[in-house]
């Protein structure tokens, strides 16, 4: 880790929608420096066209490890596609740089190799499936829900560029109520008749979760809880995505000073 004063950090998906706004919030900080951007899209463009009104001096290039070389950065912050995401983070973690992810989608066996090579070099790396405090504080308040009322749904809501689903988000929710609801049997669950097989949505557990794709929507997600004669429903909108980048900042300062693998935003909250 740099021991200067500021924080470097490159971005991965530097082009996206949300690569944009992670580098105008990290440029923006006084305790980060932006020195690198990548994508493989709009090559040579100087990123502050794309967060600000003039040139910063930071280009977009296309070669990672050859923007690592030369940056040195402390951190890679990577909002890609699951497919370039474990090329990206296995980059960043030989090259001794920690990487923070918001990129969701990475298979089983992808994850388990990031954790062992972490575990075998005593180097870390950060995840979370969402970024937005809000949306952290929603999971933790379903946790306590699933405790009273086991019954529960998700509806996940994402812009039609989202091609992963359930969302990560979703999935997170539904693993943390899975572990809370102790009183819950799948036995007493009804056989579902389809008539559109599908329309049911998901089955984590028998957490039932639905993927809404339209363009229009940021992130948004809704946890309904059902009881006798009534029911509970906490949601988190996203209306832009400059909701995520007090989370990414708190990840890019905090989780560097962590061991291991971290998964979960709430990991770097005191609650």
């Amino acid at each position: 880790m740099n021991t200067g004063k500021k924080i470097r950090v490159v971005v991965t998906g530097a082009a996206g929608k949300m690569g944009q706004a992670v580098m105008k919030g990290v440029f923006e900080d006084p305790d980060c420096s932006l020195v690198g951007a990548v994508d493989v899209t709009l090559i040579g463009t100087d990123v502050g066209k794309l967060i600000r009104s003039e040139n910063i001096g930071v280009k977009i290039e296309r070669d990672l490890q050859q923007v690592l070389e030369e940056t040195q950065p402390d951190v890679m912050v990577d909002f890609t596609n699951a497919e370039a995401a474990f090329d990206n983070i296995m980059i960043a973690l030989k090259s001794n740089v920690y990487p923070i992810v918001g990129t969701t989608g990475l298979a089983e066996k992808e994850m388990e190799e990031i954790q062992n090579f972490c575990e075998n070099t005593n180097i870390g790396a950060f995840f979370a499936p969402n970024f937005a405090i809000g949306a952290v504080l929603m999971m933790q308040c379903a946790k306590i829900a699933a405790r009273f009322l086991p019954d529960v749904e998700i509806i996940e809501l994402h812009h039609d560029k989202k091609l992963d689903s359930p969302s990560g988000t979703a999935l997170r929710t539904a693993e943390l109520i899975a572990l809370e609801r102790n009183s819950y049997s799948k036995d007493t669950e009804q056989k579902l008749i389809e008539r559109l097989e599908g329309c049911r949505g998901g089955d984590l557990e028998g957490i039932h979760i639905h993927s809404v794709r339209l363009p229009g929507l940021v992130a948004h997600q809704e946890v309904v809880f059902g009881g006798l004669g009534q029911t509970f429903s906490i949601r988190h909108d996203s209306i832009s995505r400059e909701s995520f980048i007090p989370g990414v900042l708190l990840a890019i300062k905090e989780a560097p000073k962590r061991k291991g693998v971290i998964i979960g935003l709430e990991n770097l909250m005191d609650i």
